[in-house]
């Protein structure tokens, strides 16, 4: 008779147990998913998406799955995720506009060990991405981008000076990725010696390799090879972070304001310096951001302006113009920029066709619904501008290089989105206008070019690559 209450016990667990099993099951059952295919399991769509990539046909990986599965959103698994696609301009303003309760920032936990330090991945993970935002956002607004205005322009007349001028035949990615890192690195760290932006920058070229690569952490692996880099980077990062402490301790005036002093210089929600290896993963981030999509961005323009002649030529007379306005030594300012509409309705086109980004992921904290689909918690979002570009329901001929699709008033909100949109719009969308539109000044003025390869195929990594570097051949204008 004893055992009989703990009998009873047991038989209520179970049936307990059981009951709330049911109800979660029926909850589950009654919870409408997205359209769709989690592919294989555990790698689900992974290995598609890495070939789609590989073979420049990211595009039509994302096209194919609207088209069977639904225009508005579709379920995948990639990265070992759950992951739902928004597709269209309402996604995408849904996506952009999702409060906070809903929605937090998520990057594959692959990219993560790449770029911070093992014993700081779940802070860089779970809240300093957020943080670091509203400090890029800071640091980044047009007022005090401007200043920065004339030290590109003179970086890129040397830059084109020594790595273009003496070649009849060039590579445009790799020189502009040359160009884009140098950039970079003076903006955010004030590096400016060329060994040292050159050790920089191969240790980088390792990296960015690795970040979508299959997260195999083996020695020899691509990935591996990209954990290791990023250690080394890290460290070297480190190292300038020690001499800008001692200048600023030494406070002579004479310490750089640039992204590393504004880093030094805040304090976290406590009140507390922020841990140097945190602003070393910051740093890391943004070097990567900072250079990478902009480089990609260049590259295309340079390849539709050798495509399409009177293109070209609308945008040299354009830049003729404010050249011969100044004198012979001075640098562009915040006026010119101004002056340069046609030029960067160039740059728009050409990120519409070919956008240097191929979109963001999001984590889901709450459930949440978008047209009558439920969206789980923990699933992971993605929205894409693959869905939007070059959709004839919102761009007419949309496979047409057409400028003028950004005059007035331009297209219809959240149709174009290579920098997001919203809050969440890129902080460093600024940056990359100015960086593109100075490039384009001093290359335009100075040469004209035909590509070497008429049809060179497309790669993806975090941005498009042209498989062969986009090799051109260079025709020096005689004017001076």
């Amino acid at each position: 008779m004893d055992c009989f209450p703990n009998l009873l016990h047991l038989v209520i667990l179970c049936i307990s147990v059981s009951l709330i099993f049911l109800i979660y099951k029926q909850k589950s059952n009654h919870a409408k998913l997205p359209p769709g295919t989690k592919g294989w399991p555990v790698i689900g769509e992974t290995l598609e998406f890495a070939t789609a990539r590989r073979r420049g046909t990211q595009e039509i990986f994302f096209n194919d799955r609207m088209r069977k599965y639904s225009q508005d959103l579709f379920k995948t698994s990639l990265f070992g995720e759950n992951m739902v696609v928004f597709c269209g301009a309402s996604a995408n303003k849904s996506l952009f506009y999702n409060d906070k309760k809903n929605l937090s920032t998520w990057w594959p936990r692959s990219m993560l060990k790449i770029i911070s330090s093992p014993e700081l991945l779940e802070d860089v993970a779970q809240k300093d991405f957020a943080q670091m935002r509203r400090s890029v956002v800071e640091f980044l607004k047009p007022e005090a981008l401007q200043h920065f205005i004339p030290i590109m322009d003179s970086m890129a007349k040397e830059h084109l000076e020594t790595e273009w001028s003496p070649y009849r035949k060039v590579k445009v990615f790799p020189l502009s990725m040359k160009y884009t890192f140098a950039l970079a690195c003076r903006f955010f760290l004030s590096v400016t010696n060329h060994s040292h932006v050159t050790k920089f920058a191969d240790h980088f070229a390792i990296i960015m390799h690795g970040l979508l690569s299959m997260p195999i952490n083996i020695p020899g692996t691509t990935f591996n090879r990209a954990i290791r880099a990023g250690k080394v980077i890290r460290q070297e990062i480190l190292e300038v972070i020690k001499q800008r402490k001692k200048e600023l301790s030494e406070n002579n005036g004479t310490v750089a304001r640039d992204f590393l002093t504004h880093s030094l210089l805040e304090l976290d929600e406590h009140g507390k310096a922020i841990n140097e290896m945190m602003i070393a993963s910051r740093i890391m981030s943004l070097l990567i951001a900072g250079h990478d999509s902009t480089n990609s961005a260049i590259t295309f323009v340079l390849k539709y302006l050798a495509e399409f002649p009177h293109v070209y030529s609308e945008v040299f007379k354009e830049q003729m113009g404010i050249a011969i306005s100044k004198g012979p030594n001075d640098l562009l300012n915040w006026d010119d920029i101004k002056k340069m509409k046609y030029s960067w309705n160039v740059a728009l086109e050409s990120m519409r066709l070919t956008p240097p980004t191929q979109g963001t992921f999001r984590e889901v904290v709450n459930d949440f619904t978008y047209t009558n689909f439920t969206i789980p918690k923990g699933w992971k979002t993605f929205w894409t501008p693959y869905s939007t570009h070059k959709n004839p329901k919102y761009f007419q001929d949309p496979e047409k290089f057409n400028p003028s699709r950004f005059e007035g008033n331009g297209p219809e909100p959240y149709t174009f989105v290579p920098f997001g949109g919203g809050p969440r719009m890129c902080p460093g969308r600024e940056y990359a206008r100015l960086e593109i539109l100075v490039f384009m000044h001093n290359v335009v003025t100075r040469f004209k070019w035909e590509k070497a390869i008429l049809d060179e195929k497309l790669s993806f990594n975090i941005s498009p690559i042209p498989v062969n570097g986009l090799p051109i051949y260079l025709k020096p204008h005689s004017h001076k």
